[in-house]
């Protein structure tokens, strides 16, 4: 039996169909879409959210958050937000990525996202190609984010919270230009890191962080 599509995705008039391979999903099966953001930051948490859609009420114009303006991934934000039936935040802080690495940091921020949803779903699919250690079946999916609706909602939700998060971080620690690069190693960041020396908020296991802590900078 060919499997059901929870929904086609459109943007700017065309299908999704015709710029990347979708993945189709059996609408039968209530499933949880799960992406990250964060591993490439010199600062701050990595963020993981996890979304199921309702397929009654279908948010049109969704795909990798990366490929979308801030205004156009803060409006589809509040719609997800309103319309999917169940969503989650999860979290690593910089401590707990220094301590087991950013990749099982990413793993964890993934199934707290998903332990924390009040709906429980039957499957679970996740952005790449590792799955967190889930009590649901679950499938990595490479480029899931432009491949399945849940997938991209669930990289909007990620990265508007992880960046909103960063830009009232850069209050709590101005000079390091937060609110503009979310703690990526841009060269305006590196310059403030040595300028002004690492923070609290600095993952210290990051090669640019350990060598000015260990004077080499």
């Amino acid at each position: 039996m060919q499997p059901r599509a929870l929904h086609t995705v459109y943007w700017g008039g065309q299908a999704l169909a015709e710029q990347t391979e979708l993945y189709f999903v059996d609408s039968a099966i209530c499933y949880a879409g799960v992406d990250e953001v964060g591993r490439g930051p010199l600062a701050g948490p990595v963020v993981a959210a996890a979304v199921i859609l309702d397929p009654e009420r279908p948010v049109e114009g969704l795909r990798d958050s990366k490929k979308l303006s801030e205004k156009r991934r803060n409006a589809l934000f509040d719609e997800i937000c309103e319309c999917a039936l169940a969503w989650s935040l999860g979290r690593a802080e910089v401590e707990e990525i220094d301590k087991i690495n950013i990749l099982q940091a990413s793993l964890l921020a993934m199934r707290r996202a998903v332990d924390g949803l009040s709906l429980e779903p039957e499957r679970v699919l996740v952005d790449g190609n590792r799955c967190p250690e889930l009590q649901q079946p679950c499938e990595a999916i490479i480029k899931g984010d432009d491949r399945v609706p849940a997938i991209s909602a669930a990289s909007i939700i990620a990265k508007v919270s992880r960046d909103r998060e960063m830009v009232a971080l850069d209050a709590q620690y101005p000079g390091y230009g937060l609110s503009s690069h979310k703690g990526y190693p841009s060269k305006a960041h590196l310059e403030a890191l040595r300028a002004l020396g690492v923070t609290p908020m600095h993952r210290r296991s990051y090669a640019p962080v350990r060598r000015l802590l260990d004077g080499e900078g």
